[in-house]
């Protein structure tokens, strides 16, 4: 158990990352010992209340003024708070409905609603915490700082619930989800691959025969690896003196009792090895955005198809889905691909990591929609052209050639449901496409 903390620690992290629980209750918390702290200091500190002029608060000695305040504070914004929790709910089942339940995370992510809750909720536990301090036995005190104080947040947390309702009008629009998904795959991509793909792609030397390795660490929780620690496969495989492969990359869903490694010499790995082999990977019921970047493909996809389904036709949203999925795609050819082979020392083969290549990143973000698109003209005409954007960024033979064959299919599934007259523009399209990707062959 102790080996897995770190990865339980990365784990816990990023979910708590992007909810409701860290940011919302360390300002609840903060705001209120602050209100507390503050009336304590200003009952030590009587001089302070001089402070603050009479004329923002002239009655500095009834302890009733102060408890009306705070009171009446406290309470609209618990008020205030259900209107919000309301509005976001609302928001989630909206977005859920109309675009996919997918896409639920990166609401629950925003740092705007988190802040908002926070200061509402941090705003009434700062009321109730100085509330006990205004009181008229064995003495008559009123703390007059700590009440503009909360005179001050609440003006704050007015300011906050417009611009959270603003935020909130922006965030259901469906070129905003789209590109924020997009941006957090590109930091995905950038983070799996971080080294720029200066020179021309070489393939590895090196090769697994799957007939050659035989299970050594069986899976023991069913779901999807979310991710994978390299560094620690790396350390163990050196401790245990073994090479081993996993068969099943980061977003394939692994079934109990399922090989999740396969080893050289799998005698080696006993039961208490194969438990620290198995604290190398996050293993969950959801796929995450840690290191899988097709999961980020897929959130936009699902948008896409959705919209240029029968029920919704709305060409434009599947339109801007495609843009976004160029962006993604031209992010991932410019990088160095992630290394599926680990050694250590250089030359020594430890780990065999499969990861997605761009034929398989090419395959989910396009073969779909134009599956779906292929009576829409405008989407199949957008297409073309995101797949003649992507190779004109990329230099690769290989990688040019892939799309140029998505061409032709996008080009040959319209041809099934368009007329000579519409397959016109598209032909032209493909055109321009074949051009571009002859340049390398």
């Amino acid at each position: 158990m102790i080996k897995r903390l770190p990865l339980l620690f990365r784990h816990v992290m990023y979910n708590l990352r992007g909810g409701f629980l860290v940011r919302p209750l360390t300002i609840t918390l903060v705001l209120g010992f602050a209100g507390a702290l503050l009336s304590q200091v200003e009952e030590m500190f009587p001089g302070i209340s001089q402070w603050v002029p009479r004329t923002l608060f002239p009655s500095h000695a009834d302890p009733q003024v102060a408890q009306v305040i705070l009171g009446a504070i406290a309470a609209s914004i618990m008020t205030v708070v259900s209107i919000v929790f309301a509005i976001l709910l609302m928001t989630l089942t909206l977005a859920s409905m109309q675009f996919s339940p997918r896409i639920l995370t990166g609401f629950v992510r925003d740092r705007v609603t988190q802040w908002t809750l926070g200061l509402f909720l941090g705003t009434f536990s700062y009321c109730m915490a100085a509330l006990p301090a205004a009181r008229s036995v064995p003495y008559a005190f009123s703390p007059v700082v700590t009440v503009m104080g909360a005179m001050a947040l609440a003006f704050v947390c007015v300011c906050q619930l417009l611009f959270f309702i603003h935020h909130i009008s922006q965030a259901i629009s469906v070129n905003q989800i789209v590109h924020r998904i997009a941006s957090e795959t590109e930091a995905v991509i950038d983070d799996l691959m971080p080294e720029p793909q200066r020179y021309p792609r070489m393939r590895s030397l090196y090769s697994v025969d799957p007939s050659t390795w035989k299970p050594a660490v069986i899976n023991e929780i069913p779901g999807y690896i979310r991710y994978v620690d390299q560094a620690r496969l790396v350390n163990l495989t050196k401790t245990y003196h073994v090479q081993v492969h996993c068969p099943r990359r980061v977003g394939h869903f692994v079934p109990g009792g399922i090989p999740i490694l396969m080893a050289s010499k799998p005698e080696r790995i006993k039961e208490q090895a194969a438990k620290e082999f198995l604290a190398a990977f996050d293993i969950g019921p959801t796929r995450t955005l840690q290191q899988d970047v097709e999961f980020g493909v897929l959130q936009i996809v699902d948008i896409a198809l959705r919209a240029i389904s029968p029920a919704v036709n709305d060409p434009t949203s599947a339109i801007s889905c495609v843009d976004q999925l160029s962006r993604i795609l031209i992010r991932f050819v410019s990088r160095r691909p992630a290394e599926p082979f680990l050694f250590d020392p250089p030359g020594v083969l430890r780990v065999s990591i499969p990861w997605i290549d761009f034929q398989g990143l090419l395959k989910s973000a396009f073969e779909q929609i134009r599956l779906y698109a292929k009576g829409d003209v405008a989407v199949s005409l957008r297409l073309l052209r995101a797949i003649g954007d992507v190779a004109s960024a990329t230099e690769d033979p290989d990688q040019r050639r892939a799309l140029c064959v998505m061409g032709r299919d996008v080009v040959a599934g319209c041809a099934e449901k368009l007329t000579e007259l519409e397959l016109r523009d598209v032909q032209i399209r493909e055109t321009n496409l074949e051009s571009v990707c002859c340049n390398s062959f």
